[in-house]
């Protein structure tokens, strides 16, 4: 595990280490993002720091030690049973755990990895048959919108796709791929995924199932309870509201800190976002205000380029009535962490910003 091999080409640690011309550097700016990681990750210390998204509020700083991170690529590897020499491709961020896991994953099991800088498009230059790859809903989007990328897409033997919420149309045209695709279920505190669902094929369900290792339950407030042995020393007691199946298998339901509290009902947010994801065009993002009489009202952000009409038809017609939006404001950009996630925070700063025309207009 003291070498890494980048598109065919196989670097020793001491090659990365004295920062020596490997040929790949300079290759664009995301190829020396990934020299300074591989850097990092072969010095003697034992631990790195890793950065949480920030999807609903200030990014913290965790230090997380190597061999938990190899722990991490292991589970992956032995569930995807990748080998030395597979080909494998790098198109998230190094910034976040899901680009890095990717780099580990490919030193732990000796994968060739291809990297391609983080794009909504990470296939329109990538001809190599691959045998696995990890991507965010948009680029798998995108990939799906021109014949060649998607036949590249169909041709990864093993896809998972993370990040972000997979809406219905997005499944269903993953449905008719050839090859395995995945949904993941992960934070950066268990090291990027810790349960998988499979989109398509007959085993395709609407649950997650945790990894071999894994060990799930909930707390008294209904979130999941994760224990991952050898990759965190305690549980790790989410924000995420779920349920558990007979069998382990299970389904996130929203976050704890995402539910509005409306006329004394409990609104969960990313419940409403799923049920109109469908029906609006561009970002959006279900967030909330004070209210007098309701307490908490629902409010629900749209950009532009939505059909204002369209949109409050899709509510009234697939909402009950305790989960529709008492306001729909049109903003120029919903708010978006560094890796493409709602940022929840700066979203109900916007909607409190507004509120002043909304009283306005209600007037």
């Amino acid at each position: 595990m003291n070498k890494i091999c980048i598109s065919g080409i196989t670097y020793s640690s001491e090659e990365i280490s004295a920062e020596r011309d490997t040929g790949f550097i300079g290759q664009s700016p995301f190829h020396h993002q990934l020299f300074l990681f591989l850097k990092d990750w072969f010095t003697p210390s034992p631990t790195l720091s890793l950065h949480t998204s920030g999807s609903t509020g200030v990014p913290k700083e965790i230090t997380v030690r190597k061999e938990q991170m190899l722990q991490s690529a292991k589970m992956t590897c032995d569930f995807f049973q990748l080998k030395k020499g597979d080909k494998t491709l790098l198109c998230l961020p190094l910034n976040y755990i899901a680009g890095k896991m990717m780099v580990v994953r490919a030193i732990y099991a000796g994968l060739d990895i291809y990297p391609v800088e983080p794009s909504g498009h990470p296939l329109a230059r990538m001809t190599l048959p691959l045998e696995f790859a990890a991507m965010v809903p948009l680029q798998v989007y995108n990939s799906l919108q021109t014949g060649e990328e998607k036949q590249r897409l169909s041709q990864i033997r093993q896809l998972i796709i993370g990040g972000g919420a997979i809406d219905e149309k997005l499944e269903d045209a993953l449905k008719e791929l050839p090859n395995a695709v995945y949904s993941t279920y992960g934070m950066t505190e268990t090291l990027s995924h810790i349960a998988l669902r499979r989109i398509n094929g007959a085993e395709a369900d609407s649950y997650y199932t945790p990894l071999p290792g894994v060990r799930l339950n909930l707390s008294e407030e209904q979130t999941l309870i994760i224990n991952t042995q050898g990759v965190a020393d305690e549980p790790i007691v989410t924000n995420d509201i779920a349920e558990i199946r007979a069998g382990g298998t299970f389904r996130i339901i929203g976050r704890r800190d995402n539910v509005i509290n409306s006329g004394g009902i409990k609104v969960h947010i990313e419940e409403v976002e799923r049920i109109l994801r469908s029906y609006i065009k561009g970002n959006y993002a279900i967030t909330s205000l004070p209210h007098p009489k309701l307490g908490e009202a629902v409010v629900l952000l749209i950009e532009p380029e939505a059909d204002t009409v369209a949109v409050r038809k899709a509510v009234e017609e697939y909402l009950p009535r305790y989960q529709q939006p008492l306001h729909i404001l049109t903003v120029n950009a919903v708010p978006q962490t560094g890796n493409g996630k709602t940022d929840r925070a700066a979203t109900h700063k916007l909607a409190r910003e507004m509120e002043e025309l909304i009283q306005t207009k209600e007037k």
